[in-house]
């Protein structure tokens, strides 16, 4: 099955059969979270979407040295070479220190995942951890003369760069269309071209975050610390390097121009990019208030959720779109999802219970290769969940005495689909029933609620509303009639 996995990679455009650099081992280098605030679905997304992949590709068989980032420093406002880093800027408006910020939002994103279900990752290094190897690479692209120092900053020569190599490879821009669209700069910028970046910044005399370098007190650029970090801890060269899309330019593009600039060879064999999501419709935005966090989806705290759903509820949804297409959230979506999900995991549990015959009706091994040629379509999962379904018709033929399966078929679609389902995709099982049970008490337990409130018995329905909070359960009043969630 190794050999038939192909991934698009963002740098060709194509989808290209994957081969690792070393034989039966993988480098994945993933850009995590900057964490100066509650992580977004939008990354989520991403990250779920990465696991999929570690999962796979663990599943194929390859040893899997999987690097994901934390950003503790450096990331300025508007991903920028100018203006406040986002961290010190949260840590000034709270009173706290900036590792405190850190530490709360680090904190808080591993809980996410958690939730998730998403394995943690191989190696999670940090910015504020990787300033001396920064400060190294930087030395070294200022021997080669493609970085110039300013004011006591430091600048990536972009168009020096570009004369013996491809400035916008991956995003597929030319550097002539970056230029004029450009502002000319007015003779106070640092820089002496606009599509230079910054190496190391030096600080303001109010920047809290600061480090000493040959060149000023100050701190290293945003782009600077994945390529120091994917190179500590998976060479000159590694397989797979993802994020999201919004992270192709620049981040990436400088990404690799400094990591050529460093080592003379191109860094990533395959660039991987996730497709973002909306909300209803429309873009994810805070100012605008079409936005939900991941524990407002959980508990349906919101006003854009009739209810909450389950954790693994959301990600099989995500599952359900591939990882490069745009995916929508909406309560009709979610809804949906949710009762796939449940429709799934029916299956799941009534294949455990299946009786066999001596031979099959079913070609078990043809529906088993439709998972694999899914999975290998470049991780290609709505397809893949659409043939476990094609499983779930059969389990219930079976079931009902329409159809029968060998032992041995049997073994083989429990072990696959055991697998895929849950290694794979990562969903936690979540017995059906006992969720049916749960929401016969329930319809009772509202019913009674109900009528304490149509009977202004405020004292009564507070109470059933309190202690269901107390049990993990979650009631919600809105304008079409009371809701409830398990809280996660």
């Amino acid at each position: 099955m190794q050999n038939q996995l192909k991934i698009y990679n963002t740098l060709t455009g194509e989808k290209e059969v994957f081969q690792s650099i070393l034989e039966n081992q993988v480098g994945m280098y993933v850009c995590g979270p900057t964490v100066y605030s509650d992580v977004h679905l939008g990354n989520c997304r991403t990250f779920i979407s990465f696991d999929m992949i570690y999962r796979y590709l663990l599943h194929l068989g390859y040893k899997v040295r999987y690097v994901r980032n934390i950003t503790d420093a450096g990331h300025l406002e508007n991903d920028a070479d100018e203006g406040e880093d986002k961290i010190s800027k949260k840590a000034r408006l709270e009173s706290l220190e900036p590792m405190e910020i850190v530490q709360k939002y680090t904190t808080g994103f591993h809980e996410i995942m958690a939730k998730f279900n998403a394995l943690p990752p191989s190696i999670e290094p940090t910015a504020t951890g990787h300033i001396i190897e920064q400060i190294e690479i930087v030395q070294e692209i200022i021997n080669k003369g493609l970085a110039y120092e300013s004011n006591g900053s430091v600048y990536f020569d972009v168009e020096t760069y570009n004369q013996e190599n491809d400035y916008g490879t991956l995003s597929k821009r030319k550097i002539e269309d970056l230029i004029s669209g450009t502002r000319d700069l007015d003779g106070q910028s640092e820089k002496r071209s606009p599509l230079d970046f910054a190496l190391w910044k030096k600080a303001s005399p109010s920047h809290i975050m600061r480090w000493p370098s040959p060149w000023s007190l100050g701190f290293p650029g945003w782009h600077l610390e994945c390529t120091a970090m994917s190179h500590k801890y998976l060479g000159a060269q590694f397989d797979i390097h993802g994020g999201g899309m919004d992270l192709k330019f620049p981040h990436h593009e400088c990404e690799i121009a400094q990591a050529k600039s460093f080592t003379g060879t191109n860094p990533v064999n395959y660039w991987m990019h996730t497709n973002m999501l909306t909300l209803n419709g429309k873009k994810m935005s805070k100012s605008t208030g079409n936005n939900l966090l991941p524990d407002e989806l959980f508990s349906g705290d919101t006003t854009l959720l009739e209810k909450g759903f389950h954790p693994m509820v959301a990600r099989f949804f995500m599952m359900q779109a591939h990882y490069r297409s745009e995916l929508d959230f909406s309560f009709e979506a979610l809804t949906a999802s949710e009762k796939g999900f449940h429709k799934l995991m029916q299956g799941v549990k009534d294949l455990e219970l299946l009786s066999t015959k001596e031979a099959s009706t079913e070609d078990v091994d043809g529906l088993i290769s439709s998972f694999y040629a899914a999975m290998n379509d470049d991780f290609n999962t709505p397809v893949l969940i659409a043939q476990l379904f094609e499983a779930v018709t059969i389990i219930n033929k079976v079931k009902d005495g329409k159809s029968s399966l060998s032992k041995d078929d049997l073994n083989n679609l429990k072990s696959t689909m055991n697998a895929l389902v849950f290694d794979v995709l990562g969903l936690n099982y979540i017995d059906v029933s006992d969720d049916s049970k749960l929401s016969s008490a329930m319809e009772i337990i509202l019913e009674l609620r109900k009528n304490a409130r149509e009977n202004k018995n405020w004292e009564i329905s507070d109470l059933i509303r309190d202690k269901l909070n107390e049990a993990g359960i979650a009631v919600k009043d809105g304008k079409d009639g009371t809701s409830w969630s398990v809280n996660s």
